[in-house]
């Protein structure tokens, strides 16, 4: 056994020791806190490859203290606002702790609660943000403060919120701040709201509006945007302070994913949906300096970015959607519009040459990053929001020949999707008609995002689709019994087995199967989609369920997945009258079994979560067919105490009007004939 290689002798021991020592007393410089001993030269991570670029930053490693301020500024003056005493936790943890359940009496003890804490936490706000356990009820504070409780904060803040914004626990205080405090900006723009001071307990505190604060905040962060944008916990941050500028909705899905991380801890309050929520899906007003705000942040941070560094941003985990949507602001704002031929812009950055040469800078980099898991999302964007013409050269040049194969791709397939919202009759066609032949290689790899996203669109730009559905029942397989579990990618054995419930009384069925596969989503979405396009699309899905057995169709209807599908189908149309009488006979056979047989359908469906949504389409659906709405009522009408003691049936049970149905049946019938229905509350 070969022997290990190490120098003999006195003095390499002695060496040997002498290094160890050194390097534990290096170790223990290191420990030592700032305010111990000055911090010392730490050695920078760069951003990859980015080694010598104008305007490239370096990122700060995590130290694991609640006190940690990453970043340039942390390089060399990280500021410490102290920690809270015991007691003072103590208090603050039991503070939160009863916020969170939310169990007042009236909002007024809720009110007084609040100004308690508040004044406990005067001083305190800072050591709260950066405190690990006391950060959430910071973040509860905000959620339920008034508007003038917000501005005081936004007043403790300033100043450091360059450091805030870094911080591992402060940052997501800030990013609450910044939305709740958004809807204050819209009320004072679109209602009459008095600008006069409120009493306050200084006589000499200004009167400052909610629009002001935010830009005194986007004072401190001007000229550390390139950093910013690349920090670990910043760069959320500062997306959050840039949607909130640009009155973008900031709950909306295709938002909320460039804001936040899906590890994210949602802070929620027992029982209290936040005024923001009103504005938060939808567009909101702001005012013009936000505009202007905007435009000299674009403006300064591609100034001070070297080309090369833009294109680094492309692939970069961190900055990649900080660049997404600063490159949305810019190619969706109207004043940047007309000064993008005239000055440095991120668009032209990243395309500085004519895309229409296969050689050009343009077509390398769009062809770099097609495939790349991390800038093909950029791309995403530049394909969503070009201008016309820049978008049709980027078609011709790289998608119009190449859409077959680019939606094979599992990474490039999601480009090909924003390529297909934009293109035009003639162009559409044209792709159908390219992508055709590669629907069974997508429909054996459970890749039908692309043949969804077709459908929709030829429906939109009215697109014959005979030659889609051909290609769907050539890829599934022509027998009806089976086209729409493969669509769906379920085993009809496994689903009755799993949505079965025993014989008798049961107040609920078993537990669903567990939580359905994204092939099963993206299956269950496509025949969704093919149902609502009329023509043989949708008569392909509804043959195929009207060949299912009953028994099928009910475990379809109790598993989430499916239960979407069954709930398209009875959504009334123009042509499907036909179909939803056949279809609603299926499900709800005429005759209820006996207990000695099994568990009557329409009492499954209603103990079910997913079932009851079916019987709200039910009864959405049957203004047509009056008399399987007043079957269905009857039949519910037996078990009115087993609904009552279950939270899906009592919501089935409203939706449905049995009150009314059992006092007044006269208003009953008028109410359904003419579907004055109530909401679903669920």
């Amino acid at each position: 056994m070969p022997k290990e290689n190490k120098k003999r002798g006195r003095r390499e021991q002695k060496k040997l020791k002498r290094s160890r020592d050194e390097d534990e007393d290096e170790v223990n410089v290191r420990k030592r806190q700032k305010s111990q001993e000055p911090q010392q030269e730490l050695d920078l991570i760069a951003v990859d490859n980015v080694e010598g670029l104008e305007g490239a930053p370096a990122e700060i490693p995590y130290d694991g203290t609640d006190n940690w301020e990453g970043g340039e500024e942390g390089a060399s003056q990280r500021p410490f606002y102290g920690n809270l005493e015991d007691e003072e936790q103590e208090y603050f943890r039991h503070s939160d702790e009863l916020l969170e359940l939310n169990d007042f009496p009236s909002d007024e003890e809720r009110s007084l609660f609040l100004a308690n804490v508040y004044r406990e936490a005067e001083g305190k706000e800072l050591k709260l943000a950066c405190s690990q356990s006391c950060s959430r009820l910071m973040e509860r504070l905000i959620l339920l403060s008034n508007p003038d409780q917000k501005k005081k904060l936004f007043g403790k803040f300033s100043g450091n919120f360059l450091h805030l914004v870094q911080h591992r626990f402060a940052s997501h205080c800030c990013e609450t701040l910044f939305i709740q405090s958004a809807p204050i900006v819209t009320q004072d723009l679109t209602e009459e709201v008095e600008t006069e001071p409120q009493p306050t307990d200084s006589k000499d505190e200004i009167y400052v509006s909610m629009e002001n604060l935010f830009l005194y905040t986007l004072n401190e962060l001007e000229g550390h945007m390139p950093f910013l944008l690349t920090d670990r916990f910043a760069s959320h941050t500062l997306r959050v302070l840039l949607v909130v500028l640009s009155g973008k909705p900031l709950e909306k899905g295709s938002t909320r994913s460039l804001l936040q991380s899906k590890k994210k801890e949602k802070i929620e309050i027992n029982h209290f949906d936040a005024d923001s929520a009103i504005f938060s899906l939808h567009q909101r007003s702001v005012p013009e300096s936000f505009q202007f705000a905007i435009d000299k942040i674009i403006s300064d941070t591609v100034a001070t970015m070297d080309t090369s560094f833009i294109k680094i941003l492309a692939t970069h985990p961190t900055g990649n959607p900080s660049l997404q949507l600063l490159l949305e602001l810019e190619l969706t704002n109207s004043a940047t519009k007309k000064n993008l031929p005239s000055q440095k812009t991120i668009i032209s950055a990243l395309l500085p040459d004519d895309i229409t040469s296969p050689e050009s800078e343009s077509a390398t980099f769009v062809n770099g990053i097609i495939y790349d898991p991390i800038g093909s999302r950029l791309l995403e964007t530049i394909v969503a929001f070009a201008p016309g013409k820049l978008f049709k050269q980027i078609y011709r040049t790289t998608f119009k020949d190449r859409i077959a194969a680019l939606s094979r791709n599992e990474i490039a397939s999601y480009v090909v999707l924003r390529v297909l919202d934009r293109l035009s009759k003639e162009d559409l066609q044209e792709a159908v008609d390219s992508i055709i032949p590669q629907i069974p290689h997508l429909v054996s790899r459970s890749r039908t995002t692309v043949i969804k996203k077709l459908f929709e669109r030829c429906q939109v730009r009215n697109v014959e689709t005979e030659a889609l559905t051909t290609a769907i029942t050539e890829g599934y397989g022509s027998d009806p019994s089976t086209l729409v579990l493969k669509m769906a990618e379920v085993d009809a054995d496994v689903l009755i087995r799993a949505t079965s419930s025993s014989t008798g009384t049961s107040e609920a069925p078993i537990k669903p199967p567990p939580k359905a596969s994204a092939a099963q989503l993206h299956g269950s979405l496509l025949a969704q989609t093919m149902l609502s396009v009329p023509g043989s699309s949708s008569t392909l899905i509804q043959n195929s369920l009207l060949t299912l057995p009953a028994s099928t169709l009910v475990a379809m209807a109790l598993y989430t997945t499916t239960s979407r599908l069954i709930q398209t189908a009875l959504t009334p149309t123009e042509t499907n009258l036909i179909f939803r009488r056949k279809f609603i006979n299926a499900i709800v056979p005429p005759q209820a079994p006996s207990y000695s047989e099994e568990q009557d359908v329409i009492l499954r469906l209603a103990l079910s979560p997913s079932g009851a949504y079916v019987l709200d389409s039910l009864l959405a659906g049957t203004k047509q067919l009056f008399l399987f709405a007043e079957r269905i009522a009857g039949r519910l009408a037996t078990y009115e105490n087993l609904l009552r003691d279950s939270y899906s049936g009592r919501i089935v049970w409203k939706n449905w009007m049995m009150d009314l149905y059992k006092r007044r049946r006269g208003d009953w019938i008028k109410k359904i004939k003419g579907q004055d229905t109530p909401s679903k509350n669920k």
